[in-house]
């Protein structure tokens, strides 16, 4: 059979560097290079400043931006759904997809999944999703807010509890108009079985969604950074946002604690944007942790990056930290540390404790415990334990390739 696929992001890689969006072009191009692929269209959501406007700009053959907005969050409802009209439906008709791959329906609105079902009728919809925003208001976290404390379980009194001002009928409204438009979807994708088994508590229907990792480029592994004589694997990496909900606090406070006497071995690589979005409060934290931590050559930070320069920057890493405070689904930067060979060092819940084997292919620790991140630099800095790196770094499996990710997916779609 030959098909004709129709993938969108909320975002488009060529402005944002999130995984969702780089792992949703990834499997564009891999789509178009399939055999059984006739033609592969990418759209990615982008705000040009100009608003809701429906349009889809060319960027490229076969590559389009696309002018849309949340209006309502709560009930993420688009800004404009007639402006659609204009851009993507048009497109479906033209296109005739019998595949359309939707990665994420934020910034645009659950009226995008009816849209295109009435443009393409004919067409398999499969809808990944890469976190929790169906089930959760506070950013689709589900963490606690007001205590950063871990949601294990959503529920209308629960939700209420978060959110005083929205009453649980509210929440039961929001529930099921969500679940109305995923009426449209034939298939979920779910990155990690943890995000699956939370959406099917929701209300999906375990036939309904399916666990498959994104794919990724193919990698190589990198070498084994050279160490100096008694030296140890003390050199970890941070990669990504700096974000409340990403850890970054806890390892600065961590390494922090680590006597300065004792901290000769041990080195923070972060490289990360600047934090010119992020709260006032937060900024300040960090920074305060940061002035002496640098001036003592314990942290090292590197700023943003390419992803083309994923690479070089892992080269001069033994470890990559992913210490999140809140669940995570499969964040890519686990997926890209083991492509090259790099042992990860997580916090031990959710999505990074599924796709971390511990003591296998890295390290668990106790989310959030700073004495615990701690005690994991020191002993996994230590020269005694390099012998350990080895043995992590043999246990990596690597991760699957967007290759490998559609050849499943044409299978799954029929």
């Amino acid at each position: 059979m030959s098909h004709r696929v129709l993938t969108f992001a909320h975002g488009s890689p060529e402005f944002s560097r999130g995984g969702a969006e780089t792992a949703a072009h990834a499997l564009a191009g891999a789509y178009r290079a399939h055999p059984e692929v006739e033609r592969s269209v990418f759209v990615g959501r982008h705000d040009n400043g100009r608003g809701a406007t429906g349009r889809l700009i060319p960027l490229r053959p076969d590559e389009y931006l696309y002018e849309q907005a949340i209006d309502d969050w709560f009930r993420l409802q688009s800004a404009n759904p007639e402006a659609m009209l204009d851009g993507l439906a048009d497109l479906a008709r033209a296109l005739r997809p019998t595949i359309i791959h939707l990665h994420h329906y934020i910034h645009v609105g659950l009226e995008m999944i009816r849209v295109l079902r009435r443009a393409a009728p004919g067409a398999r919809i499969l809808l990944t999703l890469h976190e929790y925003i169906a089930i959760c208001e506070n950013q689709g976290q589900m963490i606690k807010t007001g205590s950063m404390d871990l949601c294990r379980r959503s529920g209308l009194e629960a939700c209420h509890r978060c959110f005083p001002a929205r009453s649980p009928e509210d929440f039961w409204l929001r529930r099921h108009r969500i679940l109305r438009y995923f009426d449209d979807v034939d298939l979920f994708v779910a990155p990690s079985e943890f995000l699956r088994g939370r959406y099917v508590d929701w209300g999906l229907a375990p036939d309904r969604i399916v666990t498959l990792e994104n794919g990724q480029p193919p990698m190589a592994p990198l070498p084994p950074r050279p160490l100096g004589p008694g030296e140890g694997r003390g050199r970890f990496g941070y990669f990504g946002q700096i974000t409340p909900y990403k850890g970054i606090e806890t390892v600065l406070r961590a390494l922090a604690a680590v006597p300065p006497e004792a901290r000769g071995g041990i080195t923070l690589e972060v490289n990360a944007a600047e934090m010119r979005h992020q709260p006032d409060g937060l900024r300040e934290r960090i920074d305060d942790l940061l002035r002496p931590l640098e001036a003592q050559g314990s942290v090292q930070w590197r700023g943003a990056y390419e992803p083309d320069q994923m690479a070089e920057r892992l080269a001069t890493v033994d470890w990559v930290v992913v210490p999140s405070v809140w669940w995570e689904n499969s964040p890519m930067v686990i997926q890209e540390a083991f492509g090259h060979g790099r042992p990860v060092v997580c916090s031990d819940i959710g999505g990074m404790a599924e796709k971390v084997a511990d003591e296998v292919d890295g390290v668990h620790v106790p989310m959030g415990s700073r004495s615990a991140w701690s005690a994991a630099l020191r002993r996994l800095a230590a020269p005694d334990a390099a012998a350990g790196w080895d043995r992590l770094r043999a246990g990596i499996t690597p991760p699957p390739t967007a290759a490998q990710q559609v050849e499943r997916l044409l299978e799954l779609a029929g």
